[in-house]
């Protein structure tokens, strides 16, 4: 069974992440995404983030209803920092061999792989899905490689879709009391309103 796995910390979860999603598993012909929310995101340990039940809970309304979306709570769950390579490992470990793992990340985040924790093991327990992101260029395969030996053989760039849309920007605008209903889901807008999120 191929399974999307999309990690982020999701704050919020925008219509983005959804369109990617939907993007990804039609390109690949994936049986279900699994939304795995950040726990204590080491590369991010530097700025506030919300906490994990919000970003958790705004995930969940967001999926609510779409076939083959599915929320894992794992990364929460487990303390300490989180790495990307323990979570696909426990993953495929509680999935079986049956499972193939498909990692779906930014062209951003396949450019700085070699600076995350186990890049090479990584590159052998899954296949990174590496989609587009505004004014960063196409990942220079060859160069990684040097460093990743099998990353590209194990790497599918994606061209579509390119999504403008960035966590960072909804908060400020939330915060300047600017309406975000096209920027997320509106059972997500409902709960930033209603827990005052941002603000």
């Amino acid at each position: 069974m191929k399974i999307g796995v999309l990690g982020g910390t999701f704050d919020p979860i925008h219509q983005g992440h959804l369109v990617i999603a939907e993007e990804v598993v039609t390109r690949l012909n994936l049986a279900e995404i699994l939304f795995v929310p950040a726990g204590q995101p080491w590369l991010k340990m530097d700025y506030p983030v919300s906490a994990a039940e919000h970003r958790v809970q705004m995930v969940r309304l967001a999926i609510a209803g779409k076939p083959g979306f599915k929320l894992s709570t794992m990364e929460i769950e487990r303390a300490g920092p989180t790495y990307t390579v323990d979570t696909i490992a426990q993953l495929q470990a509680q999935l079986g061999a049956g499972a193939e793992l498909f990692f779906i990340l930014g062209w951003d985040n396949l450019n700085e792989l070699p600076q995350w924790r186990e890049p090479a093991r990584l590159v052998k327990l899954c296949h990174l899905v590496a989609v587009p992101r505004p004014n960063y260029p196409l990942p220079g395969l060859n160069s990684l490689e040097a460093v990743i030996p099998g990353l590209t053989s194990s790497t599918i760039i994606l061209d579509t879709p390119e999504i403008d849309i960035s966590a960072s920007e909804i908060r400020q605008q939330v915060a300047q009391g600017l309406s975000i209903s096209h920027l997320v889901p509106e059972q997500v807008d409902k709960y930033i309103r209603e827990h005052r999120l941002y603000t």
